[in-house]
């Protein structure tokens, strides 16, 4: 299998779409920058340029990572040794048989929304259990990275 970067790319991308999205002040914005104790006047003069630009790079890495938790047959490299011309019949046996099994938008999305779940929610509530956050900004900020996973991780098992 092959790295599909336009796909990583594009789910990427998908991050900043939701976040215009859920950060909307209509939206979650406001009940956002009150439970992170943020004001208008301390998000100004901010580099956004370097915000948005790193957001997109570390989110790239996040998808680079999520193909490996959403596409099944990356599995079989990892049990075969990792170079499909290196396996030979092994892999292109799983492959001729599963080679698109469960290569939809839909399982994808349900991979990344576990992932969410179960690995970023945790994450992000220990760190904001140290700051002394609010259980608000602990499920606003999970909730975002719980759908982007949903989304990105469809999108990356549908089109790699």
């Amino acid at each position: 299998m092959e790295v599909n970067f336009l796909a990583l790319l594009v789910a990427a991308l998908s991050t900043l779409v939701v976040g215009f999205i859920w950060y909307n002040p209509k939206v979650f914005g406001t009940a956002w920058m009150n439970s992170a104790g943020l004001t208008e006047e301390k998000l100004k003069g901010a580099n956004m340029a370097k915000i948005f630009g790193l957001s997109i790079v570390f989110a790239f890495l996040m998808a680079f990572i999520l193909q490996f938790l959403v596409i099944h047959q990356w599995g079989v490299l990892g049990v075969t040794g990792g170079d499909p011309k290196k396996v030979g019949p092994v892999y292109d046996a799983f492959m001729a048989q599963y080679g698109t099994a469960y290569r939809t938008f839909k399982h994808g999305a349900l991979h990344g929304f576990m992932t969410g779940l179960f690995f970023t929610f945790p994450l992000v509530a220990i760190n904001a259990m140290f700051e002394r956050k609010s259980w608000k900004f602990i499920f606003i900020n999970s909730g975002y990275w719980i759908v982007n996973l949903t989304i990105m991780g469809g999108i990356i098992c549908a089109w790699i």
